[in-house]
């Protein structure tokens, strides 16, 4: 059984909606950013850019657990073992890359470095919000100009689909959209009815704490917790 080190956060999400799409059997290894858990030496052996998701796979295609981080390189691992989500016509697979490719590359990013000055900076800066706002609407333009007349990013429902679908969800609740985007909405209710798309994005939520600025002051501790740029090669800086 895959061990699937998690918490609710985006990149996480796309991991548990793969496994729970492609049916294959895992369990949650819970870790708690806010606290620090990622900076401790067991998880941080497996993962040295210190960063969830994490999977270790027992049967792997190695003669010991295989360790693999990188939501992007979890999901094609994932597809690859449980034979689906990815297309076999060479055309649609290459698109997909693209697809898969400019989430990791551009939305991950800029809607994460808007989250970052928004919340969790400790002056308030308005450029980079504006700069980052501005990106963040940017993509959803792009993506709702490409799903129009589309039920899905691909010919079929895919790795591409998954990928995006947690960031422009969440982010769309925590930083309402400033136009109207008919096909980006309607993609994704269509997603958000999928069973497993579902049950990816609630997975075991009771035994993990969101990771929610104003529950809790955003600390410089927590900001040590968070970001490498606080930390040294030993750990948290203090």
């Amino acid at each position: 059984m895959i061990e699937l080190y998690y918490c609710p956060t985006p990149n996480c999400q796309k991991a548990s909606i793969a496994l729970e799409e492609l049916g294959i059997p895992y369990a949650i290894r819970p870790i708690d950013i806010v606290g620090g858990d990622q900076n401790e030496p067991e998880f941080s052996a497996l993962s040295p850019n210190r960063k969830v998701p994490l999977i270790v796979d027992p049967d792997g295609p190695t003669d010991e657990p295989f360790v693999l981080w990188e939501s992007a390189a979890i999901l094609l691992y994932l597809a690859e073992k449980g034979g689906g989500l990815w297309p076999e016509n060479p055309g649609q697979r290459a698109l997909g890359h693209q697809w898969l490719f400019w989430q990791m590359s551009y939305v991950g990013p800029m809607m994460g470095q808007l989250h970052h000055f928004a919340m969790y900076a400790p002056e308030r800066l308005e450029y980079p919000i504006e700069r980052y706002t501005l990106e963040t609407e940017r993509l959803r333009r792009l993506l709702d100009s490409h799903l129009t007349g589309r039920d899905y990013i691909l010919d079929d429902y895919s790795l591409a689909d998954i990928a995006c679908l947690p960031w422009f969800r969440g982010f769309g609740r925590r930083y309402p959209d400033q136009a109207e985007y008919p096909a980006l909405h309607a993609w994704m209710d269509r997603l958000s009815e999928r069973p497993a798309v579902q049950r990816g994005m609630a997975v075991d939520l009771d035994k993990i704490r969101p990771v929610v600025v104003g529950a809790e002051p955003v600390t410089d501790e927590v900001r040590r917790h968070l970001f490498a740029s606080y930390q040294t090669d030993d750990g948290p800086t203090r």
